[in-house]
């Protein structure tokens, strides 16, 4: 399926988990074992189904883990929502998280329903 680090989608929810880490590196120590890796895991599972899914040959699993990326990340989108609501996150961080969120998921949407990776996506 080609180089998954050519693919857009990557390179963004690379810098996703890159953000995330410095974010979440801010949380309350207790939070550590919990919610902190919790996100930062669904974060880095996006990425690797993405890089997953480019390696495994037929468009037919690329797929499939296309829709398992999109699914980590609706994942994330529900944690941060709960350190939003335990004060983990300020206002600010959170609005770049979804606004990072929502990127990526418009682009794993069109992935999954093209179903061949480009270079854009």
């Amino acid at each position: 399926m080609g180089d998954f680090r050519r693919l857009k989608v990557w390179q963004l929810s690379t810098r996703l988990v890159v953000e995330l880490y410095r974010i979440t590196g801010r949380f309350p120590r207790a939070a550590m074992f919990g919610l902190t890796a919790q996100c930062r895991r669904a974060a880095v599972s996006v990425v690797s189904n993405i890089a997953e899914g480019s390696g495994r040959g037929t468009p037919a699993d690329f797929r499939r883990f296309i829709l398992m990326a999109r699914g980590s990340l609706h994942e994330l989108r529900a944690q941060a929502h709960i350190a939003r609501e335990l004060d983990f996150l300020c206002q600010s961080d959170h609005e770049l998280l979804e606004q990072r969120i929502d990127e990526v998921s418009r682009m794993l949407y069109a992935l999954a329903r093209n179903r061949s990776p480009s270079p854009a996506s």
